[in-house]
């Protein structure tokens, strides 16, 4: 486990009980010594916690598909928008900065993320930077993903269909309507964003699938590449949706789509 800032965590509050935000590593181990891509992994949780299924069980099945994983112990309520953000955004340096340590290709790196943890990967697609002048070394290097993984993600803090809970948990009751719009993915898709993949199911009615459909076609309007499934059947927080077949296709296809991009060791 490796904390991400080692001398001082950016807005770390002691008093909030939580630890500072760490990675965790699960390496497939390519053979031959050749450089495989990796996933940062972010389970969901409304902004509020980080459900375990959505973490380490995600991370060994792209290890299984000889992918590298890491699973990021993101800041979670109290904690309130930028200390989330940055903390994806850090992640994504600190993997790339150590890439040679793991025998990482830091022109592979993925982010991940579920429900609430898949907007926090949203924000890591559409609010990254090309490397701060301000802070330390790692914070020189890109932030830019180059891919995301959206799981039945909350995209949208604007329209009808938005997880509130995940929006007051993140951003307060008093967020300007500014910031709600820049932290809705939708409305936040640049022209120099990486390809995602999205999955939904027709059934979630925690987050409706309105969400990826959204971003989705946001991102069809600017001709940026994307994968869009919506499956029918599950209820939200599947993980990898043992349980239904039809549905738990998704984690295969994504590996599929990391290796037609070049993820594979």
């Amino acid at each position: 486990m490796y904390k991400l800032w080692e001398n001082g965590t950016p807005l770390y509050n002691e008093e909030y009980g939580q630890p500072e935000p760490t990675l965790t590593p699960y390496m497939a181990g390519t053979a031959g010594g050749t450089k495989a891509g990796c996933v940062i992994v972010c389970p969901g949780g409304g902004y509020s916690g980080r459900a375990a299924h959505e973490g380490e069980p995600i991370a060994q099945m792209y290890n299984a598909a000889g992918i590298n994983a890491f699973v990021l112990n993101y800041r979670v309520k109290p904690y309130r928008h930028p200390a989330m953000l940055w903390d994806i955004q850090r992640a994504v340096r600190f993997v790339r900065y150590n890439a040679w340590k793991w025998n990482i290709n830091p022109e592979k790196i993925a982010v991940l993320g579920f429900s609430a943890g898949g907007h926090l990967a949203c924000t890591g697609v559409t609010l990254f930077d090309y490397g701060r002048e301000d802070g330390d070394e790692i914070d020189r290097v890109s932030c830019r993903p180059d891919a995301g993984i959206l799981c039945y993600p909350v995209v949208s803090f604007t329209e009808p269909w938005t997880h509130r809970g995940s929006m007051l948990n993140l951003l307060g009751p008093d967020a300007p309507e500014e910031l709600m719009i820049q932290m809705s993915g939708e409305k936040a898709v640049r022209d120099d964003m990486p390809p995602v993949f999205f999955w939904h199911t027709g059934q979630d009615t925690g987050v409706p699938p309105e969400n990826s459909v959204a971003m989705a076609l946001a991102m069809q309007k600017k001709n940026l590449p994307y994968e869009l499934h919506i499956f029918p059947n599950g209820r939200h927080g599947l993980g990898l949706a043992p349980s239904i077949p039809e549905t738990a296709q998704w984690a295969p296809l994504s590996c599929t789509w990391l290796k037609s991009l070049g993820f594979g060791g």
